[in-house]
């Protein structure tokens, strides 16, 4: 099975809470793919919001996502996107 990742950094200005990692869940679950977000050593599910927000990423945080399944490739693509537009709360 395909495993696929992305470092990235966390750029919007409350970093990685509640409401994002949400987002980021609200994301994941679309999706057949095992997601996991690490930092640090840390890993957490993509798709437990309290999981996420034990990585407790401020913002400038550099957080590696990846996805191992049949659809991880969008996956990532999708995820990247969100973090990458600060997860709209601009």
């Amino acid at each position: 099975m395909e495993t696929v990742g992305r470092e990235m950094v966390i750029e919007n200005e409350m970093g990685l809470h509640a409401r994002s990692a949400a987002k980021i869940v609200q994301v994941s679950e679309k999706f057949e793919s095992q997601i996991s977000l690490y930092r640090d050593g840390n890993v957490a599910d993509g798709k437990s919001i309290l999981d996420i927000l034990t990585l407790a990423c401020p913002k400038g945080s550099v957080i590696r996502v990846e996805a191992t399944g049949p659809d991880a490739e969008q996956a990532i693509r999708e995820i990247a996107g969100l973090i990458l537009r600060g997860f709209e709360e601009k």
